[in-house]
């Protein structure tokens, strides 16, 4: 009996970690984006566009650099994010 209770027992294990760590990380419909944007773009001119682009940035990359301004390296997919061709290549995200 024990032989077929370790199994289960790991399995039921595995399957409420793996659910833990899904939960943990960025859902787009959690406060994570939300959270994180608001502490970016505290310092912005313009605040509500600033949180549109970067609340779009996180949903599509799931994380946003720490501060208000630089550390993209933290987050090469929210650095790496362009708009405009030639002349007008900016970066997408605050």
């Amino acid at each position: 009996m024990i032989k077929r209770l370790y199994p289960a027992t790991f399995t039921l294990l595995l399957l409420f970690s793996a659910s833990l760590i899904l939960t943990t990380t960025a859902d787009p419909d959690s406060g994570f984006c939300h959270g994180k944007c608001k502490i970016r773009c505290s310092k912005a001119g313009v605040q509500d566009r600033c949180l549109k682009y970067c609340n779009l940035c996180c949903k599509e990359c799931n994380c946003v650099p720490s501060g208000t301004y630089g550390n993209k390296d933290e987050c090469p997919c929210y650095r790496d994010k362009y708009t405009g061709e030639g002349k007008r290549r900016r970066p997408k995200c605050p």
